[in-house]
């Protein structure tokens, strides 16, 4: 495949601190969070967001993001990844480097601050400018990056091979979201 490939980088939903004995991985989203993730399930609908794959951490967290998005992603292949939890920009993107090239699009359900460093460095600068200044301003919990990549290979995702299209922050989106957060299109 040749051409233009997506790539969406959503970060977990607010979790819950309230359980002191719950390892970091075990944590869960937290009611704000589980209502957030539902306004970006939205979002992609609305839109017509629709990856060929996701690669999601296996923490609780973001099994339980996954969960909120079912309905918008029924039939996509799940892969749940160790290696993508606490994994950092380097780690995320060997990760997708190894993609099977038939694939034209990805959602990477993982953490920060690997995610908003891998959005960052694969963008650098490039697409949406007021996404790319929100994004540096914070990319809070449930926020979604999708970006562009102009690469003929998975392999070949690198610093700069990507354009960001949007960048959407569940506080960027209403209840009844529909695509209120897309921005540079």
């Amino acid at each position: 495949m040749d051409g233009m490939r997506r790539l969406c980088l959503l970060r977990h939903g607010k979790s819950r601190w309230d359980d002191a004995s719950l390892a970091d991985v075990d944590r869960p989203l937290s009611k704000r969070g589980r209502r957030a993730v539902e306004r970006v399930a939205r979002y992609l609908g609305a839109t017509g967001v629709r990856p060929a794959i996701v690669l999601c951490s296996v923490a609780r967290r973001t099994r339980e993001t996954l969960d909120r998005l079912a309905p918008v992603l029924e039939g996509v292949p799940v892969a749940i990844e160790t290696e993508l939890y606490e994994a950092d920009e380097a780690d995320l993107l060997a990760r997708l480097r190894r993609m099977d090239d038939r694939l034209a699009s990805a959602l990477l359900i993982g953490h920060n601050p690997g995610l908003e460093r891998l959005a960052a460095s694969l963008a650098a600068g490039h697409g949406d400018r007021a996404g790319m200044a929100r994004m540096r301003e914070k990319y809070p919990t449930g926020a979604l990056a999708i970006l562009e990549c102009d690469v003929g290979r998975w392999a070949d995702l690198g610093d700069g091979t990507c354009r960001l299209v949007s960048f959407v922050r569940p506080a960027d989106l209403d209840d009844e979201t529909n695509a209120t957060g897309m921005s540079g299109e």
